[in-house]
């Protein structure tokens, strides 16, 4: 049950990671393309694959502190960092077919979850405003 709170410490300061640097980027360089994000992917992405790969190759990290950086931290900041995690894992075990079905399914997928997603708030907002 202690994971939970490691976890959920982690996730609380990732978010707030990704609120900060991904508004203060944007506002830098301006609304025309998502460059925040962009870079808070990047980074995110970094720093999980030097965390887990630090982690799991010897006894640096405890099992806490990694559970905090990793699902924690790096969860909260960006789940796309697991994506790119998960997919380099892959192409480096060779599972070149596994790798691009992945992206392929999470990217195509995940559009039309995100577009299913704005039909049914659209639904809610029209049947709200009827009643």
């Amino acid at each position: 049950m202690l994971t939970i709170w490691y976890i959920a410490a982690g996730s609380a300061l990732g978010g707030a990671g990704r609120y900060v640097i991904g508004t203060a980027l944007q506002q830098r360089f301006g609304l025309a393309f998502p460059v925040g994000t962009l870079i808070v992917n990047i980074t995110g992405s970094l720093l999980l694959g030097f965390l887990l790969r630090l982690a799991l190759g010897g006894s640096q990290i405890s099992p806490e502190t990694r559970i905090f950086l990793t699902t924690g931290f790096c969860g909260g900041y960006t789940t796309f960092s697991t994506f790119t995690y998960e997919t380099a894992v892959m192409v480096e075990s060779g599972q070149y077919r596994r790798a691009a079905v992945y992206i392929t399914l999470s990217v195509v997928l995940s559009l039309l979850a995100t577009f299913s997603g704005f039909a049914l708030a659209q639904s809610a907002l029209t049947f709200r405003g009827r009643a």
